[in-house]
């Protein structure tokens, strides 16, 4: 392995306090679902409408991101996201301090809260390639990449120590205040965008930008991806329940997730001298989550086969971030990560409703079939994409594609 490329990134001006903005922007966000399920239970009596007012956030979520993220490309990243922030503060105290006898209106409130939720995942991702370049700007998607794991694994159990030790109101005007405060710094950390150069040929349209050869195989990929972690997360919470402990499903996602963390640091320090394609980390993933389908009888076995997996999740998402951004003319990068963390979350919806079925129908070792299924076909779809090659920059990449 080679840390320079760390060393590097932590010298390059902006770096070290971009990722650290977007850090703390997005904990509190996550960390939201935890006490917005409680205070929806405890306002309706049931769990049935804590996943409805859930659900509405994500819709909200959804249809919204696409629509900032390509205003960031146009009017600023700056005004967007810190504009979004603050409305997104806002409505979630309007949810904290709404009377439990008023609980028919948090779908509501809950779905125009989700609309305006910053689209700091995607301007994070579009400023990178403004900041840094060659290997170093795959490093900085790896440390990206492994971030976000970070992210998965402490926000909820943030929301959760709020609930425990205090209340959903208080967790949620906690979440609201952090978030505004942290947003509005990431806003301030945010890179001028390049210009649009129109020698180069018009803005691309969203259709454009969504159906082209190279970038359409890298979106379906993406969301096949995040489809099938929604089933392995399914399927651990299965495994749990088969052996009777629910911390079992803990265990597993934290291994899986620290599989990750490491797959993640160690792919940003490597050398990065030769030619690599993504569907090639792609099949090491399928291969890696195949092996998980024969060892769901030993929750031992399993979280070996977790964690040997979670190695290869960061590496994998790092390229397919670096992929679709080098893929992507400049003035659509916001707009077209935006397009991913849409896919995403309906991918994760769909992968979520359909492991369900699946596991209910044949068992536990079925949501691992599926991932490994799913993984499959997006190793298929990147097979023509094309393979990243240390001498180009993704400038470059970017305006060859376009062109």
């Amino acid at each position: 392995m080679d840390l320079s490329a760390y060393r590097e990134l932590w010298k390059t001006h902006g770096v070290v306090a971009l990722l650290a903005s977007a850090l703390v922007a997005r904990m509190p966000v996550l960390a939201t679902m935890v006490p917005l399920s409680f205070l929806a239970k405890d306002a309706a009596g049931n769990f049935g409408w804590a996943g409805v007012v859930a659900g509405a956030y994500s819709i909200g979520t959804a249809v919204a991101s696409v629509v900032w993220s390509r205003m960031a490309d146009r009017r600023g990243a700056r005004k967007v996201v810190i504009g979004t922030g603050m409305a997104w503060g806002l409505w979630m105290a309007v949810l904290a301090l709404l009377p439990y006898s008023w609980y028919r209106l948090l779908p509501l409130a809950a779905a125009m809260a989700g609309v305006f939720v910053a689209p700091v995942t995607s301007a994070l991702r579009a400023n990178w390639p403004r900041i840094v370049s060659g290997p170093r700007l795959r490093a900085v998607y790896s440390m990206d990449a492994t971030a976000q794991e970070l992210l998965f694994v402490f926000g909820p159990m943030l929301g959760a120590i709020m609930v425990s030790f205090a209340s959903p109101r208080a967790g949620l005007l906690t979440c609201a205040v952090t978030a505004a405060a942290a947003i509005w710094w990431f806003g301030l950390n945010q890179q001028p965008a390049v210009p649009h150069d129109e020698t180069t040929g018009p803005r691309p349209t969203a259709w454009q930008l969504i159906f082209h050869s190279h970038r359409t195989p890298i979106l379906l990929a993406w969301a096949c991806l995040v489809m099938g972690f929604a089933s392995m997360s399914l399927g651990m919470v299965a495994v749990a329940d088969e052996h009777g402990n629910r911390l079992i499903a803990g265990i597993l996602e934290t291994v899986a997730a620290v599989g990750s963390v490491t797959g993640g640091v160690i792919n940003g320090a490597l050398p990065g001298g030769r030619t690599s394609a993504v569907w090639r980390r792609m099949l090491a993933l399928s291969a890696l989550v195949t092996v998980c389908i024969f060892v769901t009888s030993s929750v031992v076995a399993l979280a070996v086969a977790m964690f040997a997996t979670g190695c290869m999740i960061a590496p994998t998402v790092a390229a397919l971030y670096e992929r679709v951004g080098a893929l992507t003319p400049t003035s659509a990068h916001t707009e077209i990560f935006g397009w991913t963390q849409s896919g995403g979350m309906v991918g994760s919806a769909i992968g979520a409703a359909v492991a369900g079925a699946v596991v209910e129908a044949g068992g536990v070792r079925y949501a691992w079939v599926l991932t490994a299924g799913l993984a499959v076909l997006a190793t298929l779809s990147l097979l023509r994409v094309p393979p990243h090659r240390p001498a180009e920059t993704s400038a470059v990449e970017g305006a060859t594609v376009a062109a």
